[in-house]
């Protein structure tokens, strides 16, 4: 398919909107790199960390989950891991100063931008309501007045504890820990609110809820299937390994409603050649782009299409296309699965997936060319009404012809946070299993609550309805991220007690409660000194892979203290009669990792195992087509219908939130989005051409947004005067940037199964900006 231009070029010029022609990564990205050291002040710092980021004997990179490879080079970082980084490195700091001279009410109507901006935290502080500041307090002060806080509480449940997954093994483990003693399992997370349809669909599916590839299994499939993700943005080391599989000559097939850069062409920073001679390499051999919520159609389809040319087929002698062995040695329930595509018409497939039945059969047939194929799939496809139900067609599709458990194929989500599998595989989780209540029973002699807790839905639920009166924050931005802000910062504003462990200062720090503390903590850059002597940690990125991260960078304030010390003091002032042994394993983290492979035993000789270069994989029995335990077998799941996002208006565009190329989840590093040709601003809606002109509308007009996720209402959401851009993106779809459309998306709109909020699948309306 041929390349379009990315912002109209017909259209009369916007400021700030230019259309962006160049590649992923190649100079462009070499410039960002140098802009955002240059921005933070702290070149020396900033280069002896990106020196270290993804080595041995280094720091895992703060920013996505994407594994290192085998054979590592000089400069293991891609250009917003080096934004990340620099962001953590910088030289300025956010002081008790700072807040002296800035009252809450002030720095409320700040950009979180300029928040973030301001730089690192150095002390913790408490908000005093009588002058409008935060102040500083003692770190004993402090966690004295969050125990005594948390033990006056009614009942355990009345607390919910968040969970950011750039949260370390140690910090998440010894954080569930303390929780479950503490007596609750509310945990909000921020996988809530982007893989939980992974967690959710493919257990039922494959056995567990995690990808079934490693990274060396891209160097062997033969075809390679992206479905709504950007990788060019959001996981950019990604590209490397993209531009490998392309250059095999192995066909990738991309399905996403905007056309993205990173899955166009990209142009390697490491190859001399390529930055001299300009020559990048094609990425998407075809991309398709798919209405907003019609994957779901355009699996069903390419699933019809792989039955009927199997029936076809085997009429004319052949061994057929779907892998038979395989489905009768390893799966239940295909033949449901088979009458429901019988039953499914082309005509709504086509209708609902705004593709053309000849794009969807293309796409099929190189499907059933290969032998070896992967689906790589993001947040476009969890953050729906229906999102795990588009996962588990995912993996039906895999199944039908054997491609999951074996070498080159299966099935990848492509996570965000570097450690956002991790802290879930060690523990954080609102539904602990069995085993989670045993392990901890036999290793620290207590029987933590079995009864399902909290996720991010239900937690601003429970704080809005006052049946939870205290929120602990480990990082993350949770206001920000949720949708409904009006309902969510209305709610937060209710609680006794609000706590949050950040190295930088964001909005959510802003909505005090009864009492308020913000405790600075370590960044993964900087060197973590216990009672033992220096720390590491671990994480798990996207393929199970665990491997051990040590900062080296003095820390930025000598206030500050690790995640594992701030929860280990929290822990003992909540529960002081506790007979577990918190100061042991603050003052030394290989306890900690003893208690993760006790109650774990898939962690076993997990100190030994993670000081070795690379660390080692974690078992994932799907890998190796265990679906479970013996007997167990792999399912192929329905999804009624062809609609990912049922009940939305006849007559509304469907908008998805996005993330600038400047931007990680709600950190923003800037007001750029260079490959969409969006330069300093942020106030954009993207929109077909047609679409903006059938509303009486141009290119550069400015609109008011309104929400039809709620029929009927008299005041509905809104937000005001944001720029219209003529757009290539599929009619009936538009995007605005996250997380300015979360005010659109009520808290109401997620996935039943997951409770992931639909932040891709918003039902508006376009109007001209009133005066």
């Amino acid at each position: 398919m041929s390349e379009k231009t990315s912002t109209s070029e017909t259209a009369g010029s916007v400021p700030g909107v230019k259309p962006y022609d160049g590649p992923a990564g190649g100079w462009g990205a070499l410039g960002a790199v140098a802009r955002a050291v240059k921005e933070q002040m702290a070149v020396g710092r900033e280069g002896a960390a990106l020196r270290k980021v993804n080595q041995p004997n280094g720091f895992d990179c703060p920013g996505c989950a994407w594994p290192d490879p085998d054979h590592h080079s000089t400069f293991e970082f891609c250009e917003n891991g080096a934004k990340a980084v620099a962001w953590e490195a910088t030289a300025k700091r956010v002081t008790p100063a700072f807040f002296a001279e800035h009252t809450v009410s002030e720095l409320w109507n700040w950009s979180d931008f300029a928040l973030e901006g301001e730089g690192r935290l150095t002390d913790p502080m408490r908000y005093d309501a009588a002058s409008d500041t935060f102040q500083p307090v003692p770190w004993d002060e402090a966690f004295g007045q969050i125990g005594a806080a948390l033990r006056n509480l009614p009942e355990a449940d009345a607390a919910e504890f968040y969970t950011s997954g750039r949260a370390s093994n140690e910090a998440a483990f010894l954080y569930q820990l303390f929780v479950r003693a503490y007596g609750t399992n509310n945990f909000p997370d921020c996988s809530n609110m982007c893989h939980e349809a992974t967690s959710v669909g493919l257990p039922a599916s494959i056995g567990v809820g995690k990808g079934t590839v490693t990274l060396a299994d891209f160097d062997h499939c033969d075809a390679l299937f992206s479905f709504g993700h950007n990788p060019g943005t959001n996981h950019p080391r990604m590209l490397a390994t993209l531009r490998e599989v392309s250059r095999r000559g192995v066909p990738i097939i991309a399905f996403n409603p905007l056309r993205e850069r990173g899955l166009e062409r990209f142009l390697s920073p490491q190859s001399p050649k390529e930055m001299l001679t300009g020559d990048a390499t094609e990425i998407a051999k075809s991309y398709y782009q798919v209405r907003i919520g019609g994957d779901l159609a355009v699996l069903k389809g390419m699933m019809k299409w792989l039955v009927e040319a199997d029936a076809v087929d085997l009429e004319q002698g052949g061994n057929g296309l779907l892998d038979r062995e395989f489905i009768a040695e390893h799966t239940d329930g295909v033949q449901a699965l088979l009458d429901d595509l019988r039953d499914t018409r082309w005509d709504d497939i086509v209708s609902r997936s705004g593709l053309s039945r000849a794009d969807i059969e293309a796409a099929a047939k190189v499907y059933a060319r290969a032998e070896r194929v992967i689906i790589c799939y993001g947040m476009g496809m969890t953050q729906h009404r229906h999102g795990t139900e588009n996962v588990q067609q995912m993996a039906n599709l895999l199944l039908l012809r054997g491609n999951i458990g074996r070498q080159g194929a299966g099935i990848a989500p492509i996570r965000g946070h570097s450690n956002v599998q991790g802290d879930r595989t060690v523990g954080i989780t609102e539904k602990p299993d069995a085993a989670l209540i045993e392990g901890i029973r036999r290793t620290y002699g207590f029987t933590p609550p079995a009864k399902h807790g909290h996720d991010a839905v239900a937690a601003v639920k429970a704080i809005n309805e006052g049946r939870s009166r205290a929120l602990i924050c480990l990082g993350g931005n949770l206001a920000v991220a949720m949708p409904d802000p009006d309902l969510t910062f209305a709610a937060m504003r209710k609680l006794d007690l609000a706590v949050h462990i950040a190295t930088k200062l964001n909005r959510s720090h802003l909505i005090t409660a009864g009492q308020s503390f913000i405790l600075p903590c370590l960044g993964r850059t900087e060197l973590d000194m216990q009672a033992s002597g220096p720390q590491s940690v671990t994480v798990e990125d996207s393929m199970s892979m665990v491997h051990a991260s040590q900062g080296g960078l003095q820390p930025a304030s000598l206030q500050l203290r690790s995640e594992v010390a701030i929860i280990g003091g929290i822990a003992q002032a909540a529960l002081p009669e506790s007979t577990i042994d918190w100061q042991g394993m603050v003052d030394n983290y290989d306890l900690i990792r003893d208690g993760i492979e006790s109650v774990f035993p898939a962690f076993r000789d997990f100190n030994e195992r993670v000081r070795k270069p690379r660390g080692f994989r974690l078992y994932v029995g799907a890998s190796e087509r265990d679906w479970g335990g013996p007997g167990a077998r792999a399912h192929f799941l329905l999804a009624p219908g062809l609609d990912e996002d049922p009940g939305l208006p006849a007559d509304a565009l469907t908008m998805a939130t996005i993330r600038s190329h400047d931007q990680y989840n709600t950190t923003i590093y800037g007001l750029n989005d260079r490959y969409r040709g969006i330069a300093g601003r942020r106030d954009i809606v993207f929109v077909n051409a047609d679409d903006l002109s059938a509303r009486g509308l141009a290119h550069g007009d400015l609109v008011d947004i309104t929400s039809l996720a709620v029929p009927g209402l008299s005041d509905p959401p809104m937000v005001r005067r944001y720029t219209a851009v003529a757009y290539d993106i599929p009619r009936g779809s538009v995007a605005m940037y996250y997380p300015e459309g979360n005010g659109l998306l009520p808290l109401a709109a997620h996935d039943p199964q997951s409770g992931t909020p639909a932040y891709k699948s918003i039902p508006v309306a376009l109007r001209p900006a009133a005066a």
